[in-house]
């Protein structure tokens, strides 16, 4: 018997809701390769130039002021993407975006007591390997008790360019820009882990 990808999963990749032949190609698609992982890290804020202007970010927020307003609250949304232990609370979301092989992917970064996740704006095409198109989104789960450190980047050239490193236990990093209210995103991430740290 073939086990889930899932299950196969390093803590802190990303975790999409679909079969394992949906994923066999999707997740090797989006995440950075060992051998790709020390460039990417350094060479993030010449690659990423987001360009975010106003209408894009007005967009964004009636988007996502939309979903919430649909669903009933903030923290509606975090239980309809993610699964939430008992007793986990949500701490703070914000819009941003996930850099990825495929560049910049748009979605909300939630934190909670457990985890900080992230999931796409949009849902993405993936094909099985019957050739039947799903739309999935693109999902990150890393618990706090499995992050190392977080780091506050910028762009030398552009300081107003701002960016979030997650690093976990087992090595990946996980890079965030373009995130709104960066400043209280990143106390609040801070706060979360050396909490968690504190637990354990």
């Amino acid at each position: 018997m073939q086990t889930s990808l899932l299950h196969n999963l390093v803590v802190g990749t990303p975790a999409i809701s679909a079969t394992y032949d949906q994923l066999q190609k999707s997740v090797n698609r989006y995440l950075p390769g060992p051998a790709t992982q020390c460039q990417y890290s350094t060479t993030t804020s010449k690659q990423m130039r987001l360009g975010t202007n106003i209408s894009e970010t007005v967009k964004r927020k009636l988007s996502f002021g939309a979903r919430i307003v649909r669903v009933g609250g903030v923290e509606k949304v975090f239980k309809q993407f993610f699964s939430v232990g008992e007793g986990e609370r949500l701490l703070k979301v914000s819009q941003c975006y996930l850099s990825t092989t495929s560049g910049p992917l748009a979605g909300f970064l939630f934190i909670s007591t457990d985890k900080v996740a992230f999931c796409s704006e949009r849902s993405m095409k993936v094909f099985t390997q019957k050739g039947h198109m799903l739309r999935i989104r693109y999902k990150v789960v890393i618990p706090l008790k499995n992050i190392k450190c977080v780091n506050q980047s910028e762009n030398v050239q552009k300081p107003t360019q701002k960016y979030i490193e997650i690093v976990t236990e087992d090595n990946f990093d996980f890079w965030f820009m373009g995130v709104l209210k960066y400043q209280k995103t990143f106390k609040y991430l801070e706060q979360a882990v050396s909490q968690s740290l504190a637990e354990y």
